[in-house]
């Protein structure tokens, strides 16, 4: 019989990228909450200690920029001044105007023009609760677990990122998890040996659990497989919106 391995990855919401996503995110959301009819285009870039929101926004809303994406950054867990980024000193300038009255034409109600376009993939299956194939459910589920850790757990950061790939037979029928990967940021106090248990007991195991798996069964378990992780974040890659949409 064929093996047929696919793989699915994630990142956790203190991905570069995704700190990027989550401070425009909360700028439009800051924006909607006082006008319902704000017309917000903002990207962000983020590197080390320095934060860039930039964009087109149309509303009616007073908006303190900075201080939104202060707290979101704060939000996700970026508090350590010792990591290169963090939400109390990062220095934060805004580039925004409101959008062109040429392109506004094109996209106002009056002629029921769109805005921006989406990119996805895959679709609805019965392969979990959640509709989802295994492979993008177990990738979100372990990055979500990891976003649970850092909250817990002051010697972990919030970049990260999971993989997993999931073995199928010729019919499409899931055979087996073949291979598991992890990595997150975290302090230099934190030992690879007890750090890598940590995640393999608090983090992939009962995430495996719940979708009726053990982690003795897995072929393949690489947890941090290039060693520290301790320079990430905006610190170690700069990030920008809109690069991790279908992750």
């Amino acid at each position: 019989m064929e093996k047929r391995i696919f793989t699915s990855e994630c990142v956790t919401n203190g991905h570069p990228d995704k700190v990027a996503d989550s401070i425009s995110d909360a700028i439009l959301d800051a924006c909607l909450a006082q006008d319902p009819q704000s017309r917000v285009a903002c990207e962000t870039m983020v590197t080390t200690n320095f934060c860039l929101i930039c964009g087109e926004i149309t509303t009616k809303a007073a908006v303190d920029y900075p201080a939104v994406a202060r707290e979101a950054i704060r939000k996700i867990g970026y508090v350590y001044p010792g990591d290169g980024f963090d939400a109390d000193s990062v220095e934060i300038q805004c580039r925004i105007h409101t959008q062109s009255a040429d392109i506004a034409l094109g996209t106002n109600d009056s002629v029921g023009g769109a805005g921006d376009q989406g990119m996805m993939f895959g679709g609805a299956c019965t392969q979990t609760p959640e509709l989802m194939p295994l492979p993008v459910a177990l990738a979100r589920a372990l990055s979500n677990r990891l976003t649970e850790c850092v909250h817990s757990n002051d010697l972990l950061r919030p970049d990260g990122k999971t993989q997993v790939s999931v073995e199928y037979d010729e019919q499409g029928n899931v055979v087996g998890i073949d291979t598991v990967v992890v990595s997150i940021m975290h302090s230099a106090d934190f030992e690879m040996e007890e750090l890598r248990k940590y995640i393999r007991q608090g983090v992939i195991a009962p995430v495996l659990e719940k979708y009726g798996f053990s982690v003795d069964a897995v072929a393949h378990i690489h947890i941090n497989p290039t060693g520290n992780f301790v320079i990430g974040g905006p610190n170690g890659d700069t990030g920008l919106t809109g690069r991790k949409i279908i992750v």
